[in-house]
């Protein structure tokens, strides 16, 4: 069976919202993007988030996630619009989820702020996620969250 014979639906969308999301996250890491990759890694968010919403196994948690890589690809492609769209989606998606979770919520909507040079908001969401980050036990996801802060200017 080739990797896009697909038996059923289920079995399609759950290749896909892992593909998609793979891809997007590589053209997230890429420094050099040109803007069709950069367009490219967008489409591939917004499809993972797609597929994962068509998964009988689909969460809020994993809706949060996918909102989360479409808000991240929407600020570096330097749309702040979509880019809050998708921040607020996550935050609701994640607001009764473990601290890790709501406190990227809050990254990205920190990020959106700081792409719109809304200082005030753009401290808000950063001294929440710094708050939650206190809150996970987690080693790897605690620094994980904080050195995306870092990023954050």
């Amino acid at each position: 069976m080739s990797e896009l014979d697909f038996k059923n639906q289920t079995e399609l969308h759950k290749h896909f919202s892992t593909h998609c999301f793979n891809k997007a996250w590589e053209l997230i890491d890429k420094t050099d993007r040109s803007e069709e990759k950069t367009e490219e890694m967008v489409h591939y968010a917004i499809a993972s988030l797609f597929h994962w919403s068509k998964r009988d196994d689909c969460t809020d948690r994993h809706k949060s996630v996918g909102c989360w890589q479409v808000s991240r690809c929407y600020a570096l492609a330097g749309d702040p619009e979509q880019a809050e769209r998708y921040g607020r989606l996550c935050l609701e998606f994640s607001e009764n989820d473990e601290p890790f979770y709501l406190g990227y919520a809050h990254e990205a909507l920190a990020r959106v702020y700081a792409l719109t040079g809304n200082t005030k908001e753009k401290e808000k969401h950063l001294n929440i996620a710094r708050d939650l980050s206190e809150k996970i036990k987690d080693k790897e996801e605690k620094e994980l969250l904080l050195a995306d802060l870092k990023t954050i200017k």
